[in-house]
């Protein structure tokens, strides 16, 4: 297992708070995964330091041993070794999960138990729904670097999930992407102003011949 860098409780804020689409154009339109990592139910928003988890396929062991490597506010990313939609995770193991205080699970796998989680308001985004359920036979890796849904994603890094998708910023230049993220907000703030009284979008973005 390899140790996480830090990062400032209040640049996690600042990121859950600037949002997925800020966050993602304001890193030069990197670390979004791909489409297909979607929110159970709408209107979950987090951020947090990433634990990953590489799982063998239909096996979900190693998440049950990464939930002691969590501290309070981390988000679980979690990648099979090979593509499989198999439920992974369902209210049991968030139970355990929000008694962990482990705020949001991403999986590029499937999770059951759907009406549940929703109930409890446990966000999880997934590639998929499935009621399949999975063994626990092998053991996978924790805190190494994955690849989750497109993106890749190391120890320690800033996760920030919406209805818009999940996007990772490094963890070294998560203060940086978090200047840029506000600096960006002011600039649509300005051009938001404009478009409300009534100037065209092709004057307010230059986009005359």
């Amino acid at each position: 297992m390899r140790e996480r860098t830090h990062i400032e409780p209040d640049v996690l804020t600042g990121l859950g708070t600037c949002g997925v689409a800020t966050v993602h154009e304001a890193q030069g339109r990197t670390g979004l995964m791909h489409p297909g990592m979607r929110p159970i139910f709408r209107g979950a928003r987090v951020a947090g330091r990433a634990v990953t988890v590489s799982i063998p396929p239909c096996d979900n062991w190693t998440i049950h041993l990464a939930i002691e490597k969590c501290s309070p506010g981390d988000i679980m990313v979690v990648a099979p070794e090979t593509a499989s939609h198999a439920g992974y995770f369902g209210e049991l193991l968030a139970c355990a999960f929000e008694a962990r205080g482990i705020a949001a699970l991403v999986i590029d796998a499937g999770v059951r138990d759907v009406r549940e989680l929703t109930e409890m308001g446990y966000p999880v985004w997934s590639t998929a729904i499935s009621a399949q359920g999975t063994i626990k036979k092998s053991i996978g890796s924790i805190n190494v670097p994955i690849t989750c849904a497109g993106a890749i994603v190391t120890p320690g890094d800033a996760i920030v999930a919406d209805d818009d998708g999940v996007c990772v910023v490094p963890s070294a230049s998560a203060d940086q992407v978090l200047v840029l993220s506000r600096q960006r907000e002011d600039k649509e703030e300005k051009l938001r102003a404009r478009l409300k009284s009534g100037e065209l979008s092709a004057d307010v973005f230059g986009l005359r011949p």
